[in-house]
């Protein structure tokens, strides 16, 4: 972060990188934020294995089509769309369109904590 005020600034993309992807991963408590996210950019058919977190989660759809489900319930969301999911609920997304998925999962807390339930 470059900033002379402390929990301010910037934090480049390059700087959260998830590995060599486009996908992106901040932790809030790192940047003096109460909130973290997942910005991530997915392929056809590609999205996280089933988990949960002890507290709620919001998706924002950027660009694509996700396949989101929570619970037992299952939706299709587009670009604009939002969607939540309660804290310690299971649910998982998947780009369900042809192009890739760009999805940010905002997580109500300064660091991210989940419990995968499936196996990749």
């Amino acid at each position: 972060m470059n900033s002379t005020t402390p929990g301010s600034g910037i934090v480049a993309g390059a700087d959260i990188r998830i590995g060599t992807g486009r996908s992106r991963r901040f932790v809030g408590a790192e940047h003096g934020a109460e909130v973290s996210y997942f910005f991530v950019e997915n392929q056809p058919g590609e999205g996280p294995g089933r988990h949960w977190h002890p507290y709620a989660e919001t998706w924002v759809v950027i660009e694509g089509l996700a396949r989101i489900t929570v619970g037992e319930e299952t939706f299709v969301a587009g670009a604009g769309d939002t969607a939540t999911g309660p804290a310690f609920v299971p649910h998982c997304f998947t780009n369900a369109g042809d192009g890739v998925l760009r999805i940010i999962g905002i997580h109500a807390s300064a660091t991210i904590i989940q419990t995968f339930l499936d196996e990749d």
